[in-house]
């Protein structure tokens, strides 16, 4: 272990407390930033790297917090926060085990530590919930699409009478012929958006239906699919909404509705951490049934079971519509395109490829301890090689909303604001035209009612 001066150690306090500051504002990337400069003049105390650890988590950096963590355990093995924060880490990016572990030994250092208690048992309810599935897993499972399907023709999900809410229209000649009983349309989505803002749940069989003909309209697309902007024709590319619903319809708000000259594009991330997931991936996926080519949605890494059974989405589906309701939108998610291609036909014309994971193939673990990190020089080659002249992606959260990186050709945007009611962050969308013009527009976030992120998250506390 190499000496520190007390000048450095001075120094690096101060810096310390700087950083602190930072933190307390909700500005996490300077804090990160300022601990950064500290641990260059004091890389032996155990607390500025367990602090920059903290920081990096709320920006969901969890592999960077993950070592960050582990150089303050190195540093002082006894150091309780520092298990706790790694174990947060690792139940982060889905690797349990190591969780339930770093959970164990915070409770051996501290056993009266409840917080931590009580994270371990989820963590191993969790465990052996996947366990106990995968276990009972077969591989020739009928789909959920098909047995939600088989449910409604033997008229096992019919609507409750009494029910007074918004009603889906008939369906068009085209469809009744093809056995469907119900279409969509705009008038029926505004009311639905009212109704899910009054706290209502729609009927189980509406929102089948709403999933089923977001199915029928993403089974036709490619896994890349592909927006042409002609003439007075708009994209607006929106990030991660994460289950943020009044959020959402602000958002929209600013957007303006989708129609055959406005395309929205949602780049993943729907649901999970926010806890109105339903009602923003119900939205999403109404207007996609109604207008299938100007409603984009691509898949995220929060669409996916896994991702779900950690941070809240498939609990809220269960609480709010069933198990099998759960099963009909993983099976849906399936289907969602990776990436869109965005073709702006008027000069000068550059083609951007919008993407959710936004993740290339340099060989550096990415900041989130999941998927692979990129730089600068692995977007250029990529994008000459492909022909693209940049990259809109998510995934992350930027304090501004947005942020263009890599030399202009890889932009960032992120478009639930104050992310987890904490991260005190914007909100921001990219408007493109036809001449591939790229507008940034970004917002804050709105009240919403007093429930808290992750509600449905069966008692996962994912920061601490």
């Amino acid at each position: 272990m190499s000496s520190v001066s007390e000048e450095n150690q001075a120094a690096a306090a101060a810096l310390k407390a700087k950083a602190n500051v930072a933190f307390r504002e909700k500005n996490f990337l300077e804090a990160a930033t300022l601990y950064g400069e500290a641990l260059e003049k004091n890389d032996q105390d155990a607390t500025i790297w367990c602090n920059r650890a903290f920081a990096r988590m709320n920006l969901e950096e969890f592999g960077y917090a993950l070592d960050d963590a582990t150089k303050a355990i190195e540093l002082d093995p006894k150091y309780v926060k520092a298990y706790y924060r790694r174990a947060l880490c690792y139940l982060s990016i889905l690797k349990n085990h190591q969780a339930i572990a770093d959970f164990k030994k915070t409770l051996a250092l501290d056993p009266q530590n409840a917080v931590a208690k009580k994270q371990l048992e989820a963590t191993q309810k969790l465990q052996r919930r996947i366990d106990f599935e995968k276990a009972i897993e077969t591989e020739d499972e009928e789909s959920a699409v098909e047995h939600v399907l088989q449910t409604i023709q033997q008229g096992g999900c019919e609507i409750d009478a009494a029910y007074a809410g918004p009603k889906l229209p008939p369906a068009s000649e085209e469809d009744a012929a093809k056995g469907k009983k119900f279409g969509i349309s705009s008038e029926f989505i505004e009311k639905m958006e009212e109704w899910f803002k009054s706290g209502k749940n729609l009927p189980r069989r509406i929102a089948w239906e709403i999933v089923l003909g977001c199915w029928d309209a993403c089974v036709q697309e490619e896994s890349l699919n592909e927006v042409i902007l002609d003439e007075g024709m708009t994209c607006d590319v929106i990030g991660d909404t994460h289950g943020q619903y009044y959020d959402l319809l602000h958002l929209i708000s600013l957007t303006g509705k989708p129609s055959a000259k406005h395309c929205l594009l949602f780049n993943g991330d729907f649901v999970d951490r926010g806890s109105w997931s339903v009602e923003v991936v119900l939205t999403l996926m109404a207007w996609k049934w109604l207008l299938p080519r100007s409603v984009l949605l691509n898949r995220g890494n929060h669409e996916t079971r896994d991702m779900n059974k950690v941070y809240g989405f498939e609990g809220e589906v269960k609480h709010k519509h069933g198990e099998m309701t759960y099963k009909l939108f993983a099976h849906v998610f399936t289907a969602l395109p990776l990436a869109t291609l965005i073709s702006p036909t008027l000069p000068p014309s550059p083609k951007t490829l919008a993407s959710a994971v936004g993740k290339g193939q340099a060989p550096i673990l990415s900041p989130e301890g999941v998927g692979i990190g990129f730089g600068p020089d692995v977007t250029r080659r990529w994008c000459t090689l492909n022909g693209i002249t940049g990259v809109l992606r998510s995934h992350e959260v930027r304090q501004g909303g947005y942020a263009i990186e890599h030399d202009g050709l890889c932009t960032t945007v992120f478009s639930a604001p104050n992310y987890v009611d904490q991260s005190g962050n914007k909100g921001a969308f990219v408007r493109i035209d036809a001449h591939g013009t790229q507008e940034y527009t970004t917002f804050d976030a709105v009240p919403h009612p007093p429930m808290k992120p992750m509600a449905y998250a069966a008692n996962m506390g994912l920061f601490g």
